[in-house]
């Protein structure tokens, strides 16, 4: 399975500190460690620290870091997109195939959806209604998603294995995707909202499982075999791992 690594998905308590006069909310985690350590992704900063560690020693480390937290926290800020609108008018923004579009919704007796270089153009009998609108579109999105994805999974799939597995689309927040023991690859429909690039990099991750149940360097050397270049891959995956929180 690939998808948001577990700072991301823990919940811990939650604390605040002024840092450098910015206030700074954090994730605090009790764990058994020696140390205390700090993670900062697109949930912001995580502290995971021992339990004889005081709050005020650790909100003293944090005083002491307060320059690399808020550099972090800067830098993760700017990864954040509007993956799909907030208000589901003509001029928002929605992803597609790792492009910002503009988003134009026109009534009309027909439903129909169209995309170009610029825009996602969506006709609709109840455009005035966001909510109906917005059910629409995700939709159509997933319908693509599959349309897009399954060939890939069969390309990727006839190289290691004898027939092509099951596809499923998946809804799930913090993965994009698994392979099953039974061979069923499932891929989060918001797929479709990720360069096709890195797409197809989580296909052939999952398609590698069905070999390789495991991580193992064997299974990288299969994701490279698939995938050439997969590190750089998974590196940009974090640019986007705010589609995953959608």
């Amino acid at each position: 399975m690939i998808g948001l690594s577990p700072s991301t998905r823990d919940a811990g308590s939650a604390r605040r500190i002024v840092l450098d006069g910015e206030v700074v909310d954090y994730r605090l985690l009790r764990v058994r460690r020696r140390s205390v350590g700090m993670a900062i992704d697109l949930a912001g900063l995580t502290v995971r620290a021992p339990r004889w560690v005081t709050l005020r020693d650790i909100d003293a480390m944090l005083v002491e870091r307060a320059a690399w937290i808020l550099k972090s926290l800067r830098r993760w800020r700017e990864r954040r997109r509007d993956v799909l609108p907030r208000e589901w008018v003509s001029g928002a923004a929605i992803l597609f195939r790792g492009e910002s579009l503009t988003l134009d919704v026109y009534p009309a007796r027909e439903k129909s959806i169209a995309v170009d270089l610029f825009h996602f153009r969506v006709l609709h009998p109840a455009a005035h209604d966001g909510d109906e609108v917005a059910r629409h579109v995700e939709g159509w999105l997933k319908a693509e998603a599959l349309r897009v994805l399954s060939p890939i999974v069969v390309d990727l799939a006839r190289r290691v294995a004898p027939a092509p597995p099951p596809l499923r689309l998946s809804s799930a927040r913090g993965a994009w995707g698994s392979c099953t023991h039974a061979g069923v690859i499932r891929l989060n429909w918001r797929l479709i909202q990720l360069p096709d690039a890195l797409a197809r990099y989580i296909v052939a991750h999952e398609a590698a499982h069905l070999v390789e149940m495991n991580h193992s360097p064997r299974f990288w050397d299969v994701v490279e075999a698939l995938h050439p270049g997969h590190k750089a891959a998974r590196r940009a995956l974090d640019d986007w791992a705010a589609l995953l929180e959608a």
